[in-house]
């Protein structure tokens, strides 16, 4: 998913944080996603539409509530089963039925397990956080909670929310997995600073042109509660590398 369109829906609602989350896209040729993959596919040519549909819904579905992670592998089982039986016309149950007996259940067990797994994952952000300042003396923590660390000094123009900017970026959760990079890519991007998260707005403002920073971005600058699909957890804190190239 890339950082552009992370940054920029975050920022129209504090509460969803990533209103497009639901709606993977399908943008490489099929040249291209042939190449970038690492073993052969489980059917054939003229079966793969169908299983990338079902791909499809999973990222839709699971990737939003984080199954993977709220449910034990019996419970996802049920999960399969009932979706299985509900879209092949094969339950033996009426569904509205169901529904209205077990769906406030559902969403207690999901909310209390949500909200233990955000818990946790914030106190790993504040100890990382905390972690990083007392190893990097420079480091500055802001008023807004946000982590500043100098790499290296520009002396060109400095971004205001009003300006576009031209990028390098490498974005990882806490834990070192890698979560966007233009880096990683090779091609720099622009984008409206007005149009993203809070702790880019504010630690960009902070940058010159031919800068480069380490910024430390609490969840509540970041992408909230709600986080990004299955890609940024909610609560989470994320550290992002960026190097400012231009100011427009």
């Amino acid at each position: 998913m890339r950082l552009t369109a992370m940054l920029f829906y975050a920022s129209l609602s504090t509460a969803r944080a990533f209103t497009s989350r639901s709606l993977p896209r399908f943008v490489a040729k099929a040249s291209t996603a042939r190449a970038m993959a690492t073993g052969s596919f489980p059917y054939d040519d003229e079966k793969m539409p169908f299983y990338a549909l079902g791909v499809n819904l999973a990222k839709q579905v699971g990737g939003q509530t984080g199954f993977k992670s709220l449910l034990e592998d019996d419970e996802l089982e049920l999960v399969l089963k009932g979706f299985g039986e509900e879209i092949t016309g094969t339950s033996t149950s009426d569904a509205e039925t169901v529904l209205m007996t077990f769906g406030p259940a559902l969403n207690k067990i999901l909310q209390e397990r949500s909200a233990g797994i955000m818990d946790r994952v914030k106190k790993e952000g504040e100890e990382f956080i905390s972690g990083f300042l007392d190893c990097n003396d420079e480091a500055i923590k802001t008023e807004s909670g946000l982590v500043y660390y100098s790499m290296k000094e520009g002396n060109g123009k400095q971004p205001t929310v009003s300006n576009s900017v031209e990028v390098h970026y490498h974005g990882t959760l806490v834990d070192g997995t890698v979560f966007d990079s233009s880096v990683d890519r090779g091609q720099t991007i622009t984008f409206p600073l007005g149009g993203v998260i809070k702790g880019w707005q504010e630690g960009l403002a902070m940058m010159k042109e031919g800068s480069k920073a380490t910024l430390i971005i609490p969840s509540d600058l970041a992408y909230g509660d709600a986080g990004s699909g299955d890609v940024i957890p909610p609560g989470a804190t994320l550290k992002f590398e960026v190097e400012l190239f231009k100011v427009m």
